[in-house]
């Protein structure tokens, strides 16, 4: 066998095995497959095709730091390498790396000018800096390639709406649908499009988190109080929750069949969506709920049982506290906050912290300092009831909640409990790009992120207004 067949030969096995390890990556293996990478990479150490495909295995692992060496490494190799400089630059920007993603970025597109990822990594890096208009341009301009590519269309929706631009922004955002993920459940009704709805039957159900169907299950209200008779179907475990919900003729857990003639389909936000279109409001209300008591009710026996289980804490004022969102979410690392940070507020004399943490978060409170100085709940809380049904009831106990951009917010304002968000420098659309209020949730007020990545100014006028408040 002559040395061009060995090569080939070579070629061919080194094609397969990555073919292999990439199915395992795909199917969310990613440990596997990392260590076959890692293997290829012990034998090959100048593959650099292996090093990229390390570095997406560390990236996938939130091992940003390692994915940037991995990258570099590659590039070390092979310089003209457009997949690498543009791996490199997302995971630069998850590091904060402004101007380094930047640079990778162009490099990526100079190399390969047809080519959409960098396009896109350079429009998302802007808009998570601060600098939306310089994100919206590499957006359009990755338009230019792929006219009808509905994750920019979305992502194009998302950034109108934050900006108010909301004519814009709804139609973009419909591409959602169209993006993976986004599949509409296969009901067999047409879909509500702002059509009279006198005497008419909808189907309701959200779509996205939970703290999306929280924040807009209210929409039954609105349609209810246009002559509709609303059906809402969602997850069996927010079923209790949400039968205290304004303006739902019927609450089914998914699944079940329907034994009456539906008119019409929508999800909540398409509601909210439609809405607009039909009458240039946002579905902000709650039928005749007071928004600032709330829309959603705890169980009063729960109310009083959580009274008495988390006693007086000395006549202090009880502040519940949370910190982290789901990691797995896309935007998790823009949006959560180390509990560390929270060291000023747990400094605030005369204030009981209780944590209203769960899972994923819930092991940084041994590493804190101020460890001793937060309650914690027991671990079977939310467990028997449905979804958030002790959290609801423990909140009703509470004179404040302080927390970053998850459920744990949507929960407070529905309920109408005082609640500081946290958020980050470009926030969920729902938020805005300004404003210490919002008209979602009265009882709500936003502090915001002048700096991407500084934390610690955000945390210092909580801190101060936490001390306002105290004496209250």
């Amino acid at each position: 066998m002559g040395p061009d067949t060995q090569s080939k030969t070579l070629m061919t096995q080194l094609h397969q095995v990555f073919e292999q390890a990439w199915k395992l990556h795909q199917s969310g293996d990613v440990i596997a497959a990392e260590s076959i990478y890692r293997q290829v990479i012990q034998q090959l150490p100048r593959n650099a095709a292996a090093h990229v495909y390390l570095g997406i295995a560390q990236f996938d692992q939130r091992k940003f730091k390692e994915s940037v060496e991995s990258y570099r490494r590659a590039i070390a190799i092979e310089r003209h390498f457009p997949i690498a400089w543009n791996n490199l630059g997302n995971s630069l920007r998850m590091l904060g790396q402004i101007d380094e993603a930047e640079r990778s970025l162009e490099i990526a597109s100079q190399q390969k000018p047809d080519y959409l990822s960098p396009l896109k990594n350079r429009g998302t890096l802007w808009i998570w800096a601060g600098e939306v208009e310089r994100g919206l341009h590499w957006y359009h301009e990755a338009l230019k390639l792929v006219p009808n590519d509905p994750e920019l269309h979305r992502n194009l929706g998302v950034i109108y709406l934050l900006q108010k631009r909301y004519a814009e922004g709804w139609p973009e955002y419909r591409w959602r649908w169209s993006f993976m993920g986004g599949s509409r459940p296969s009901h067999p009704y047409p879909l509500w499009q702002g059509e009279d709805l006198q005497g008419k039957t909808i189907l309701l159900y959200p779509e996205q988190g939970l703290g999306d169907a929280i924040q807009f299950i209210r929409v039954a209200a609105t349609l209810r109080a246009a002559g509709a008779k609303t059906i809402v179907t969602c997850t069996p475990h927010l079923v209790p929750l949400f039968s205290s919900a304004p303006g739902i003729d019927s609450l089914l857990p998914d699944g079940l069949p329907m034994h009456e003639r539906v008119d019409y389909q929508a999800s909540f936000i398409d509601v909210v969506d439609y809405w607009y279109g039909r009458t240039g409001e946002l579905a902000v209300g709650a039928g005749d709920a007071d928004l600032s008591k709330g829309y959603l009710n705890a169980s009063a026996m729960l109310i009083d049982y959580w009274k008495r289980n988390l006693g007086n804490a000395n006549a202090k004022k009880r502040v519940g506290i949370c910190w982290q969102g789901n990691p797995q979410h896309h935007a998790d690392i823009y949006r959560s906050v180390k509990l560390a940070e929270f060291a000023e507020i747990a400094a605030v004399p005369d204030v009981s912290l209780l944590s209203l943490q769960h899972g994923f978060g819930m092991e940084q409170i041994a590493t804190v300092p101020f460890s001793s100085a937060i309650m914690r709940l027991p671990d079977n809380i939310d467990k028997s009831g449905g979804a958030f049904i002790d959290t609801a009831a423990i909140m009703k106990n509470l004179d404040l909640v302080i927390t970053t951009d998850t459920s744990t917010a949507h929960i407070a304002g529905a309920l109408g409990v005082p609640v500081w968000l946290i958020l980050g420098k470009v926030p969920d659309w729902r938020w805005l790009e300004q404003g210490e209020t919002t008209p979602w949730y009265p009882t709500m007020r936003l502090f915001r992120q002048e700096k991407m990545g500084d934390w610690s100014s955000v945390m210092h006028s909580i801190a101060l207004e936490l001390n306002r408040f105290k004496d209250q």
